[in-house]
């Protein structure tokens, strides 16, 4: 059918004689009810429905026990649905989310593949969303930040159920975009720049040998670790540079993932590389047009997103666009919100005089690099080598991590009982990637941490990662089996999840034994804090801005989008970070890989960023991670300011995070 023919089919009709009838039948206690039920199922009825009013009053429930009994079929078998369809298309997915050897020619299609893609379809056909809406209310984001802190848990957990039903996006839509995020995705797993390959402004070789970095990831925390090398500043304006080849798409095609290449991204000529530099076994086809530039292809995946986002547009009335679906029915925070937020960070006056003390710290003016400084944490000043060394002792496999998890868990302040409880709900995986933390959906199932084990073992970088991803698990084994509806798993938003994932990460060289931070230590984990969201709200603001320029330009070819992309990146950067950094007119804040496989994801990061402070805050507080951290995420997925009042007795806020950089700030100047 199509989209104007479906559209037609669902303009809602006129229920007030219907209402009326249902009332003799149901008594006047219930209009209330059946007008609201009524209308909501009017709204996303379609001729091939058959007979609304027919439907209406055999499904109508007005007896409380029955409607309680119904009620609790929705969420036993939803929990069932939900549960088992993740389960195919993550097990579809193994090949190419991880380490597994080569892939087939089929392991794409296969991943492309949405198994749950027919699911509110068949709802709706079979009935079912229908039932949900006619006996349980449908609620707005408005309704739910204003009416929402005096809810009651049942509540809430109605407002989730009818919630999925909000939008009847047909399966054929919901299965495009699957297949364009799964197909950005390979492409992002499969971008890998070999360092020794990469030459510096001189021509020289500053990389060791084997070095294989993901983008945009690893080049990140490559050049992140490079601060506790005296000479690392040269290693780092190389990678910016790389970085910039690749936000531009003049990188060349034929440097990427082969080490058979040499690579100067200064003067962006690529030459072989002599056969005694390649790594031993991994010699590849040089052939014709090397220094032939990447044809766009990053944002031909970004665009292929978007349009697939766009095809369910029509069939979203309560959120119209990608990005108010983000925001609506994701973050379930408006736009201008978070966006405030960002900008209270941006604009903040501690931004010249935490910069400043990184000066001072480095003996030398800021430039770009420095926008990923991490020189206030203990790992800034050691060397990479000695934290990879020991991280590969401990965790030569995927397999020793999984069973450490118990140790790290207690570290954590967790009981033994509860350090067990949590550690075999837990599955490890050696990702493809750079890593990431699948949930599970049902009781039974159990969510997956990947993690990238290089072939000599786990090194710091894929340990980072680990433990992050590790608090993702926690939380989603607290948020599945702990609640009290599954119908309420989960937690408010993605950002909450990062922030959990945030606490659990900023331990990780405690949970390695080295040592509990000092005053000191945990002073410039206050500034380190203040300065990783600095960093990346601009990218966050340049990932929105890119998304609103593709609904005002939808016809628009991957050379415009690029070159949009590189203007929006270039004008959020001379306005917020060129003061600082220096650096006019660098595009380096487009470099993050979730612009192009996790569409609007990234606002989630300084969101989470600020969120965790408020969790850190509570933490300290109590002096304890775990129990706290259970004590939180049990809550579910209510909103919210909702959660994080009852979590740490105020709603989301920039300002905690202001003033411990102000005092942080005010007791480094007073050593």
């Amino acid at each position: 059918m199509s989209v104007l023919l479906l559209l037609v089919a669902a303009a809602p009709m006129n229920t007030q004689a219907l209402e009326a009838e249902l009332v003799k039948t149901h008594g006047e206690a219930q209009r209330a009810r059946l007008s609201a039920g009524l209308k909501q199922v009017a709204s996303l009825w379609r001729a091939e429905d058959g007979d609304l009013a027919a439907f209406a009053k055999e499904h109508f429930v007005s007896d409380p026990a029955r409607l309680e009994a119904t009620f609790a079929r929705f969420e036993a078998n939803l929990e069932q649905l939900d549960g088992h369809l993740l389960e195919i298309g993550r097990e579809l997915r193994r090949p190419t989310e991880l380490d597994l050897g080569p892939l087939e020619k089929v392991d794409p299609l296969f991943a492309a593949y949405d198994p749950a893609a027919h699911l509110v379809d068949d709802l709706f056909a079979s009935k079912l969303a229908f039932v949900a809406l006619l006996n349980f209310p449908l609620t707005t984001l408005e309704e739910r930040l204003a009416k929402g802190p005096s809810w009651s848990r049942r509540q809430w957990a109605q407002a989730r159920l009818t919630g999925r039903f909000s939008r009847r996006v047909p399966a054929e839509v919901q299965q495009g975009i699957t297949a364009a995020q799964a197909a950005a995705d390979l492409y992002v797993a499969e971008y890998n720049v070999w360092m020794h390959h990469v030459l510096s402004e001189t021509g020289a070789r500053p990389f060791p040998k084997g070095k294989r970095l993901i983008s945009h990831w690893n080049l990140r925390d490559e050049l992140k670790a490079q601060y506790a090398d005296p000479k690392g500043l040269e290693r780092q304006r190389a990678i910016v540079k790389v970085m910039e080849r690749i936000v531009t798409q003049t990188i060349p095609a034929a440097v990427i993932d082969n080490p058979a290449m040499d690579w100067n991204p200064f003067t962006n000529v690529a030459t072989a590389a002599p056969p005694e530099t390649v790594e031993e076994g991994k010699g590849a086809v040089v052939g014709r047009g090397k220094e032939r530039p990447e044809p766009d292809v990053r944002y031909q995946r970004l665009l292929a997103n978007f349009r697939a986002q766009q095809k369910a547009d029509p069939f979203s009335p309560v959120a119209p666009t990608a990005i108010d679906r983000a925001f609506a029915l994701g973050a379930e925070m408006p736009e201008a919100r978070v966006k405030q937020l960002l900008e209270a960070v941006l604009t903040s006056p501690q931004v010249p005089k935490v910069a400043a003390e990184i000066q001072r710290r480095l003996g030398r003016p800021l430039e770009p690099v420095d926008l990923w400084f991490n020189g206030f944490l203990p790992r800034g000043a050691m060397p990479e080598a000695e934290l990879d060394a020991k991280v590969r002792a401990r965790y030569p496999t995927a397999e020793a991590f999984a069973k450490d998890i118990p140790r790290i868990l207690e570290g954590l302040g967790f009981s033994k009982e509860r350090a067990k409880y949590l550690s075999e709900r837990i599955r490890v995986d050696p990702s493809r990637g750079a890593g990431h933390a699948m949930q599970s959906a049902r009781r039974g199932d159990f969510p997956h941490l990947r993690t990238r084990v290089e072939k000599e073992g786990m090194n710091y970088k894929g340990y980072n990662i680990a433990v992050h991803e590790l608090g993702h698990n926690v939380e989603q084994v607290f948020s599945l089996y702990d609640v009290d509806s599954t119908l309420l798993a989960g937690v408010p938003n993605t950002a909450f999840t990062e922030a959990i994932a945030f606490v659990f990460q900023a331990r990780d060289l405690e949970l390695l034994g080295l040592g509990r931070p000092s005053p000191e230590q945990e002073r410039l984990r206050v500034l380190n804090d203040f300065w990783a969201t600095w960093e990346i709200a601009g990218v966050a603001l340049v990932d929105l801005e890119v998304w609103h320029w593709m609904y005002e330009h939808p016809k628009a070819t991957p050379k415009a989008l690029k070159e949009a992309t590189v203007a929006i990146a270039t004008r959020v950067w001379n306005h917020h970070y060129a003061p600082v950094l220096g650096g006019q007119g660098t595009p380096l804040l487009g470099i993050y890989s979730h612009m192009i496989s996790y569409p609007l994801y990234l606002f989630n990061y300084p969101l989470g960023h600020l969120i965790a402070f408020q969790l850190e805050e509570q933490v300290n507080r109590k002096g304890v991670v775990g129990p706290e951290i259970e004590r939180m995420a049990v809550q579910g997925a209510v909103a919210p300011d909702v959660w994080m009042t009852a979590a740490t007795g105020s709603p989301v806020s920039a300002e905690p995070l202001l003033r411990a950089t102000d005092a942080a700030l005010a007791k480094g100047s007073g050593r």
